[in-house]
C-alpha cells in the first residue's frame, strides 16, 4: 500500500506546463514524494494567478508555454522571483538553452534548471525538488557538458586540474561534498580539499562562504 499520505508534507507546489499528461505525471511524482500540489496551470498567466492565490513553497515551470511557446515560462519565473524571492523555482526545458539557463541561475538561491528527460529519473527529480526547496541550486548535467565543450582560451577554469573540473561539474549538479565523494570514490575530506582549491583558483572571496559554491558554478557556466 502507498504510504505517501502518512508522510510529513514537505511543502506546497504549483505546476505549469501546457502538456496535460506531463503535468499530471509531475503532480503524481510530487505527491508521492510528500509534497502538496496546490494547483496546476497550462500557461504563464494562470501560473502567476495561481502563485498569488496559493503562495506555494515551490513552482515547477515549463520554460516554453502558450501563446507563443518561446520564453513565457522564463518570464513567469522572473515575475515570481520579483514578487516573492522565497519561492523556489524549478524550470523544465525540452532542450539545453544556455542563455536562458544562465540568466535563471544568476537570479539567486532556490533555483533549478532541468531537462524534461531528467524527470523520468524519479530519484534525481525528487532530489532536485528538495535542493531547490532548501534554497539550493540545481543545474542539469547536460548544460554542464555543453559548456565544458565551449571553453575559450581565456577561460577562468583553465587553471583547474582535470579532477577539479570533475568536482566542479558535480557541484554544478547540486551535490554535497559527501555526494561528490561517493560518486568519485574518494573521501569527503579529499573533496573538501578540491573544493577549497577550486574556490581559491577562481578568486572567490572567503566572506561569501554561504554562496561560494553557487558562485563557482556560475563562473563555470559563464565560461563559454
Amino acid at each position: 500500500m502507498d504510504d505517501a499520505p502518512q508522510q510529513q508534507r514537505r511543502g506546497r507546489v504549483v505546476l505549469a506546463d501546457d502538456d496535460v499528461l506531463l503535468r499530471e505525471g509531475l503532480a503524481s511524482l510530487c505527491e508521492r514524494a510528500g509534497y502538496e500540489v496546490a494547483g496546476q496551470a497550462g500557461d504563464a498567466v494562470r501560473l502567476l494567478e495561481l502563485v498569488d492565490r496559493t503562495r506555494p513553497d515551490l513552482a515547477i515551470v515549463d520554460i516554453r508555454m502558450p501563446p507563443d511557446h518561446s520564453t513565457e515560462g522564463l518570464k513567469a519565473a522572473r515575475a515570481i522571483r520579483r514578487r516573492d524571492p522565497a519561492i523556489g523555482i524549478l524550470v523544465l526545458s525540452a532542450f539545453v538553452e544556455v542563455e536562458d539557463a544562465l540568466e535563471l541561475l544568476a537570479s539567486g538561491r532556490g533555483i533549478g534548471y532541468l531537462l524534461k528527460s531528467r524527470v523520468t529519473v524519479v530519484d534525481e527529480f525528487t532530489e532536485a525538488l528538495e535542493r531547490v526547496g532548501r534554497g539550493g541550486s540545481v543545474v542539469d548535467p547536460s548544460l554542464v557538458h555543453e559548456l565544458f565543450t565551449a571553453q575559450r582560451r581565456d577561460d577562468p577554469l583553465s587553471h583547474l586540474s582535470a579532477r577539479e573540473l570533475e568536482v566542479l561539474a558535480l557541484m554544478a549538479e547540486g551535490r554535497s561534498n559527501a555526494g561528490i565523494g561517493r560518486r568519485l570514490w574518494v573521501t569527503e575530506g579529499t573533496v573538501e580539499k578540491h573544493v577549497r582549491s577550486i574556490l581559491g583558483k577562481l578568486h572567490l572571496a572567503e566572506d561569501t562562504d554561504a554562496h561560494r559554491r553557487v558562485l563557482a558554478v556560475l563562473t563555470f557556466l559563464e565560461s563559454r
